[in-house]
This record gives structure tokens, C-alpha cells and sequence, in this order.
């Protein structure tokens, strides 16, 4: 189906009145344990979802869609990496 999503991670999730609830399951990730790369991909898949209105693309637009969770979950991983803290900040002077 696309880079990392097989059929039916796609229809697993179409149960009735997901739309929506579908931003309910972006979690905060910035948190003392790091977020796995899974809990990224979920979250940028989630706010792509939300963004293009599609739960699942057509055809014509799996590709592109794909590649952009692919992008908001690699910005999102980078940002995270490099937030820093009060605590990390402290530590740092």
C-alpha cells in the first residue's frame, strides 16, 4: 500500500466517527523518556490525516501522501532531538 502501512493498518482504523476523533490520538511526545520512532510516525500520520481530510488516500495520492508523513515525522524527530530543557539548559553553563 505505501512506505510502512500494509491494507490493513488502513481498515483496521475505519471504524465509524473516526474522523473525528482522529487528532484525539496525537500524543505529546516531548516528555522525560524519548518518543519511539512509531510514536512519531503515528503523530505525523495523524496530523496528515487531519490536514488532507483523507484517512486514506486514493491511489493517485498515496504516493505523496507517504512521503509526507515521511517529512512531518523526520521535522518532528528533529525538533525533538533538539529541544532542550531547563534542566539541560542548567546543566550546559
Amino acid at each position: 500500500m505505501g512506505r510502512g502501512f500494509s491494507e490493513a493498518d488502513w481498515t483496521d482504523r475505519a471504524g465509524a466517527g473516526y474522523r473525528d476523533r482522529m487528532c484525539r490520538s496525537i500524543k505529546t511526545l516531548r516528555r522525560p523518556e524519548p518518543a519511539t520512532s512509531d510514536e512519531v510516525r503515528a503523530a505525523a500520520l495523524q496530523f496528515v490525516r487531519k490536514v488532507s481530510g483523507y484517512r486514506v488516500p486514493s491511489r493517485a495520492n498515496s504516493e505523496i501522501f507517504e512521503a509526507t508523513v515521511d517529512e512531518i515525522a523526520a521535522a518532528s524527530q528533529r525538533m525533538l532531538d533538539s529541544l532542550t530543557t531547563r534542566e539541560s539548559a542548567v546543566h550546559s553553563h
